[in-house]
């Protein structure tokens, strides 16, 4: 692959709370490349969103990056610390769009002048050039009568039109990546395809690279190039999207892979993950899936794993890709799904 656009290494996020410390992200690395879709995906508090709001600057109050690099356009943004060095790239070359268009729209505003504040702030544009700009961005995120809309409330929008005007927004721009959180997460099935497609057509535009926060997996086919696993605050698994879905070697994707309801038994319950996440505020000694894990070996709850490479494209944090563990068997679901696959390549 060519060189990434931003690195990040052993990244290490805390936050403080309630006179305690707690380490959301635990020495996550990830490397990104101009033009693809990234999948980050995982099952709730396994730091998905709080690993790409560090890229921003936009941890709450009460957390910090307590170590580790971000690399972008050869400067260090974990050093940054002030609100004017994240300003130099947030919005103007990293952008974000929000799972809740409520609650990151301010209902007090029109949401034509919501969009062109981001023109002013980054883009120079004032007056009837910034509005003229912002008429045309909604009508590119398939707003219709843009001209009206722009004078208009978030009350006033349905909830598919109101996440449109996030990525209108998001993208006002145009930034070289474009964080999308649960884009889709509070609209209805036509609605996400919509929202999607739209997603996909703004990055051809534009160049972009894409990086969608998602617990659902069918949107991760659809979309992603590669997908990364993140469990407990580290990223335990990433690869192309093909080698993620029919070859997974990580314990915890199969997990998850296996709870996809469309790959129930009729008849039969459907899969769920025993036990819970580990506590964030305690020293977490050897793997972290290691008690949900029923292939879990000895040195699983005692050392955690080094990523081990299974292709040039796919690695996973897991002791069973060590060549002295013993030999253990996919589930039967995930089996299934490889063996499909490669019936299909042949």
């Amino acid at each position: 692959m060519n060189e990434p656009i931003l690195s990040v290494r052993d990244l290490v996020v805390k936050f403080s709370l309630r006179g305690q410390v707690l380490t959301a992200i635990r020495k996550a690395s990830l490397d990104l490349y101009e033009g693809e879709t990234l999948a980050i995906v995982g099952e709730s508090g396994s730091g998905k969103s709080v690993f790409t709001k560090s890229w921003i600057g936009m941890l709450d109050a009460n957390g910090w990056i307590d170590s580790g690099s971000i690399m972008f356009e050869g400067k260090n943004l974990a050093t940054y610390t002030t609100e004017p060095e994240w300003l130099t790239i947030r919005g103007k070359k990293l952008a974000m769009v929000f799972q809740d268009p409520m609650t990151a729209l301010n209902p007090l505003r029109t949401v034509g002048m919501q969009i062109q504040e981001a023109l002013e702030l980054h883009q120079d544009l004032h007056g009837e050039q910034a509005r003229a700009k912002t008429v045309e961005i909604l009508s590119e995120v398939g707003i219709d009568e843009p001209e009206m809309r722009y004078s208009q409330y978030p009350h006033e929008f349905s909830g598919g039109m109101r996440q449109r005007v996030v990525i209108a927004i998001a993208v006002a721009c145009n930034p070289r990546i474009l964080i999308c959180d649960e884009p889709t997460t509070a609209l209805d099935v036509t609605i996400q395809a919509q929202i999607l497609e739209l997603i996909r057509g703004l990055q051809r535009k534009m160049g972009a690279t894409l990086v969608y926060i998602t617990h659902d997996l069918g949107v991760v086919a659809n979309v992603a190039d590669r997908v990364a696993v993140m469990y407990a605050g580290e990223i335990i698994e990433y690869g192309t999207v093909e080698e993620i879905f029919y070859d997974a070697r990580h314990p915890y994707t199969w997990a998850l892979l296996s709870s996809l309801p469309q790959l129930g038994i009729k008849g039969e319950p459907l899969y769920s993950i025993r036990g819970t996440p580990p506590n964030l505020f305690a020293d977490i000694q050897g793997d972290a899936f290691a008690p949900r894990n029923p292939n879990a070996l000895k040195i699983d709850f005692v050392k955690g794993p080094p990523f081990f490479q299974v292709s040039q494209t796919h690695f996973a944090k897991t002791w069973l890709l060590d060549p002295r563990a013993p030999r253990v068997e996919p589930p039967a679901t995930i089996k299934a799904m490889r063996d499909k696959y490669e019936r299909y390549a042949l």
